[in-house]
């Protein structure tokens, strides 16, 4: 079914590019040329090719393998039946960079592993000094749950610690932590926040959503620091195929003055640092559209800047992300119409008081001019910002205003759906948690909510448009596209079959639909005549093997611009 935004995507046309003259003897001279493979454009029919020819930064002609006869070009990539496609874009993702006192959760395997990490950074550091770490996922411990004060306590007692578990909706500290941060069994839950308790009734160590009340008392790193890790981690984009991404979030607290809400934590990254980051190394690194953490009122009116400004290398995104309009499931804390599951009572929590709330965050983004592109995980939550997403484009009378909601976990409402329908309203999703956080859906999900989780083909056929993206769980693409073609869990696990979309149609959620969030479908993600040579190869055509493959299939070469920026084959990378 193709909606009107999917023909607002199409750009040229592959019989236009066939229909350049040919002159006997004659080459046009480009800069790259491939062929002798299968070329995905990505376009509405989703049109195969043989061959494609680049001019500077930009596709000239897409054709048959015989367009080789009208160019030449001093670099010629021979697929060998490999196949050429649009870069991936991430419509969501975090860029890391590891703090000289944290450890790389993400790496255990186990609660031990973990401990073992936080020993040796605790020796490293030295006794009183935090130790710190993000990544952790009870699903890739071999205990298969979460690592709790206690386990923190045996490594590292003589320093605070204070793991962010993957996700960020929740932390874990230990003993010392907690003292300093003066938790006890007596503390209340703090306002959009949750302290955990053990069966004694003792704090055990984890806090969901406000992960500030540990991580506020942490020493910041300062951008020189953290600058080069920045660096790193979005290069290595390149190396999973990712050529642009919207970064979620970044602040502009190094620019003005901003009064975040409490469950806002300080960002590290802002956006300032990465004009600085692109300024230096733009050309190895991923497009980006940055999303902008709500600084407050005053900040907004004082800025100078807003949605667009910038180039195609680097602008402001949507002010997106922060504020939440509710949790997640990593905490979990997302905003749900019924109880959790053996919860009786809970709901999760909306990190507004009302709409009302929320709509003097929405109605100062719309007189300002800015996009919007805010966190719903929760179908309560979905539906609050729809309604009030809804009212403010009205209000303001904003027509193709592309606001948009990030995540969109549960299935919402009809009047929701319509509501976004109306509105032009449009949601970046991540398929990839279905696979990734199938655990903590069963725990706290069930009947349909449980089987529509990250849903898409049904809200599609609505009229919902949805791009997709990761949320760093994991980043890899891959597991997005094996999530959204087969809707099965780490455990193989198949979840409400009818929410699965083809492979052709994941595959534009990840190139062609996600520069329509940052209003650039002009420029990029198709690959057609006039486009930004933006491509990634394949060793393996992903519309012509099983599904499973989807999940070891390689990215040989990335080409950002019509310049390499990673070649697997060559064991080194151009950046």
């Amino acid at each position: 079914m193709k909606h009107s935004w999917c023909r607002q995507l199409v750009l040229g046309s592959l019989l236009a590019a066939s229909a350049l003259p040919l002159v006997a003897n004659a080459k046009t001279p480009v800069d790259v040329i491939l062929h002798n493979g299968k070329v995905l454009t990505a376009d509405a029919d989703f049109t195969a090719a043989e061959a494609i020819a680049i001019k500077g930064d930009r596709i000239v002609a897409v054709g048959p393998e015989e367009l080789t006869e009208n160019y030449s070009a001093p670099l010629v990539i021979d697929l060998k039946g490999r196949v050429a496609m649009p870069g991936f874009m991430d419509t969501h993702l975090h860029p890391q960079s590891l703090s000289p006192r944290s450890v790389d959760a993400s790496r255990a395997r186990s609660i031990a592993e973990l401990q073992d990490m936080v020993r040796k950074k605790a020796a490293e550091l030295g006794p009183g000094e935090w130790v710190t770490g993000y990544g952790w996922a009870e699903a890739n411990l071999a205990e298969n749950r979460n690592v709790l004060r206690s386990d923190l306590d045996a490594a590292a007692p003589d320093n605070p610690v204070a793991l962010l578990r993957a996700g960020g909706h929740s932390i874990v500290g230990n003993s010392m932590a907690l003292n300093k941060a003066g938790i006890d069994r007596i503390t209340p839950d703090p306002e959009r926040g949750v302290i955990e308790h053990d069966a004694q009734g003792e704090p055990n160590g984890i806090i969901r959503e406000r992960t500030n009340l540990f991580m506020a008392l942490v020493p910041p790193d300062t951008q020189e620091q953290l600058t080069q890790g920045y660096v790193d981690s979005l290069q290595g984009l390149t190396q999973l195929g990712i050529t642009s991404l919207i970064v979620a979030a970044a602040s502009l607290g190094d620019e003005v003055e901003e009064k975040r809400r409490p469950e806002v934590p300080e960002l590290p990254l802002t956006y300032k640092q990465l004009r600085g980051i692109y300024a230096a190394h733009g050309e190895t690194l991923p497009r980006a559209s940055v999303e902008i953490a709500y600084p407050g009122a005053a900040a907004l009116k004082a800025y100078p800047y807003k949605t667009g400004h910038g180039d195609l290398r680097l602008k402001l995104g949507a002010i997106g992300e922060m504020p939440a309009v509710d949790g997640g499931f990593t905490g979990p804390t997302a905003w749900t119409s019924e109880d959790y599951v053996g919860q009786p009572g809970f709901r999760g929590q909306p990190f507004f008081k009302d709409e009302a709330d929320l709509r003097s965050v929405s109605d100062d983004v719309a007189a300002n001019g800015w996009q919007l592109g805010l966190h719903a995980i929760g179908d309560a939550a979905i539906d609050m910002a729809a309604r009030v997403y809804g009212e403010t484009l009205a209000k303001y009378g904003m027509k193709n205003a592309r606001w948009y909601l990030a995540h969109f976990t549960m299935l919402p409402s009809d009047e929701a759906m319509d509501t976004m329908v109306e509105h032009g309203i449009l949601a970046a999703a991540q398929p990839n948690f279905l696979y990734t956080l199938e655990n903590r859906y069963v725990e706290t999900l069930d009947g349909q909510r449980l089987e529509h989780n990250n849903p898409l083909a049904v809200p599609q056929a609505r009229g919902v448009f949805l791009a997709l993206g990761s949320d760093n769980l994991p980043i890899d693409p891959r597991v997005g596209l094996y999530a959204a073609v087969t809707r099965k869990g780490m455990s193989g696990r198949i979840f409400g079959p009818e929410e699965a979309v083809s492979v052709q149609e994941a595959i534009r959620g990840y190139t062609a639909l996600g520069p329509y969030l940052t209003f650039e479908e002009a420029e990029k993600g198709t690959l057609e005549p006039g486009k930004l040579a933006d491509l990634i190869i394949l060793d393996k055509d992903p519309t012509a093997i099983p599904p499973e493959d989807l999940l070891t299939m390689e990215v040989d070469l990335t080409m950002i611009g019509g310049k390499v920026v990673f070649d697997r084959l060559s064991g080194r990378s151009p950046n």
